[in-house]
């Protein structure tokens, strides 16, 4: 483990709030996308992760209880989350109300994957700072780390998956369809890109 340091506290709650933010806007944006959807497997799958993506909203506010920290504080980074979230729900609606049923569904696993990047970080960077920092704050980051971890590698990589393969059929191309990353249970950046690299066998 590397040594610890003092982490700059006002930055590390602007973070935090970030995520909540996140985590709020993540449960509107999978709704939407919910709807969206048109493939079986995808929507259960979303809906799976609509119901995490709520325990990681509850996460983060018992972490907010135990530092002593408002969950409804505001911050100018903290709006400019608020609206990306609420601008890929609106991308998604537009999408329902103007394009195919299948042209939708690819906007909304394109938002998710827009939304799922950041909130991969966001937690990417709690994890970090928990892991180099020291004392009562960093156990408590530590330990909903943990908690939200392999979520987070799931939403982010599957999505992408099948973000690619609805693109390649749409294309007319023949797809992998629960992708690669779903079949082979991908949990990291290296499984991914090896599920990647596998779905011409699987065609």
């Amino acid at each position: 483990m590397a040594k610890a340091s003092k982490h700059d506290s006002a930055q590390v709650k602007e973070l935090l709030l970030q995520a909540l933010e996140t985590e709020r806007g993540g449960i509107q944006i999978y709704t939407a996308a919910i709807e969206a959807a048109v493939n079986d497997d995808l929507k259960e799958e979303w809906q799976e992760y609509l119901d995490e993506t709520r325990t990681h909203e509850q996460v983060l506010t018992r972490l907010f209880e135990q530092l002593g920290l408002d969950t409804e504080e505001q911050s100018p980074g903290r709006a400019v989350v608020a609206h990306q979230g609420k601008s890929l729900v609106a991308a998604i609606q537009m999408a329902m109300k103007r394009a195919t049923a299948e042209a939708a569904e690819l906007v909304a696993a394109e938002c998710v994957v827009l939304a799922e990047t950041k909130d991969h970080q966001n937690w990417e960077l709690i994890g970090h700072v928990a892991e180099h920092s020291s004392g009562d704050t960093a156990k408590l980051l530590k330990a909903a780390f943990e908690a939200v971890e392999q979520d987070e590698d799931h939403h982010l990589y599957h999505t992408k998956g099948w973000c690619r393969e609805l693109w390649i059929r749409s294309l007319g191309f023949p797809a992998v369809l629960p992708p690669p990353e779903e079949v082979k249970k991908v949990e990291t950046a290296i499984g991914a890109s090896r599920a990647e690299q596998q779905r011409e066998r699987m065609l």
